[in-house]
């Protein structure tokens, strides 16, 4: 006779639960870095512009998906499917490249200016460095942990 041992499916979590799931206790953290490399890039202005348009197009783009995947995850509009498992370690996997291409990016530039800049704006662009690799670091721990717990599903 054999014996069939069905796993848990595992469950997406909604309402409050996303404050003590594991992935998902990660979105509050990833807005509040996020929301510092944006301000701290925001406030600076150095050339050349171009790498810090990025680094503002991935601050700002995740920031806001970050925000929008919180209230679809609160409100329960992933209705517990697989494809939603899936779309969330896309969606972070997506984030860790966008964000580490960015704090590379805004590293270097910061380097490159570190003697042409007035010291109250190198220490902020150090700090938004910092930040946007804290930010990635965040957003990857996310990502693998979403991807266990898609794989769990």
């Amino acid at each position: 006779m054999a014996a069939t041992s069905a796993q848990p499916m595992a469950s997406l979590p909604s309402g409050l639960g996303i404050c003590t799931t594991a992935p998902d206790i990660f979105y509050l953290p990833e807005l509040i870095f996020g929301g510092l490399v944006w301000i701290l890039v925001a406030s600076t202005h150095i050339l050349p512009p171009n790498p810090l348009a990025w680094v503002m197009f991935v601050s700002v783009f995740c920031f806001v998906m970050t925000f929008l995947w919180l209230v679809i995850f609160a409100c329960g509009g992933h209705r517990n499917s697989y494809g939603w498992a899936a779309a969330d370690f896309i969606y972070h996997f997506l984030a860790v490249i966008f964000y580490l291409s960015a704090g590379v990016a805004l590293a270097y530039i910061t380097f490159i200016n570190e003697k042409t800049l007035m010291l109250r704006i190198y220490k902020i662009d150090i700090s938004a460095v910092v930040f946007a690799f804290a930010t990635t670091l965040l957003y990857f721990i996310h990502a693998l942990m979403s991807a266990i717990r898609w794989k769990n599903f």
